[in-house]
């Protein structure tokens, strides 16, 4: 059956366009596959640990001569890359904070990259399809003042292509904010369109996928 890895890590629950647009996503890909499963981690809820010296040095030391505190590190590791490589596509809410990512997102992709696994020069997930939702509050899109700050699709396009060889598609709704900050009053109407726009393109990739 095929398996959709769905992750949010959002801090917010209500409100978030980036959960919104990743459930658009989910409820999309599961009409196309109404048998199919799917994997989901809230890393706001269920925050994945930061990666320690134990989960560090048990993913270059063999099984056998672990100790206590690398087994049970490389036990988290070894769960979360395993989700990663049964997946057949991923869905991922990655809204901005601070001109990046969420630190819990970070956390994740620090636990399932492992050079030599998931990375290096035959990554074991190489190809999937990851679409993600890179939701802001303003607008950081190409002539935007603030262009220069967008370390979101840059980071995560190097990271997700680079290093886990993942075929990587974006969707990017923009001025998030403009209904709750009084200073961004005027974009509020563009704010409409580009959730809408969003929730069109999820509907549009997931069902891609399936074809």
């Amino acid at each position: 059956m095929p398996t959709l890895l769905h992750i949010d890590s959002s801090a917010l629950t209500d409100g978030s366009v980036s959960r919104e647009v990743s459930a658009a996503f989910r409820a999309a890909w599961q009409a196309q596959h109404p048998e199919g499963t799917v994997v989901y981690r809230d890393l706001a809820a269920q925050p994945v640990p930061h990666l320690d010296a134990d989960g560090i040095t048990a993913g270059f030391a063999p099984a056998d001569v672990h100790t206590a505190g690398q087994a049970a590190s490389f036990a988290l590791r070894e769960e979360l890359m395993a989700e990663l490589e049964r997946a057949d596509a991923i869905v991922i809410g990655a809204p901005m904070y601070n001109f990046t990512i969420p630190s819990s997102l970070k956390a994740w992709l620090d636990q399932v990259i492992l050079v030599g696994r998931t990375a290096g020069e035959s990554p074991s997930a190489a190809g999937k399809p990851v679409t993600v939702v890179a939701a802001r509050g303003g607008s950081y899109a190409p002539g935007a003042p603030r262009e220069p700050y967008e370390f979101v699709t840059t980071y995560l396009e190097k990271v997700l292509t680079g290093m886990l060889g993942l075929e990587v598609d974006f969707i990017v709704p923009e001025f998030t904010l403009a209904a709750s900050v009084p200073a961004m009053a005027d974009f509020v109407e563009q704010a409409r369109q580009s959730r809408t726009q969003a929730l069109e393109d999820a509907a549009f990739k997931a069902k891609a996928l399936a074809a």
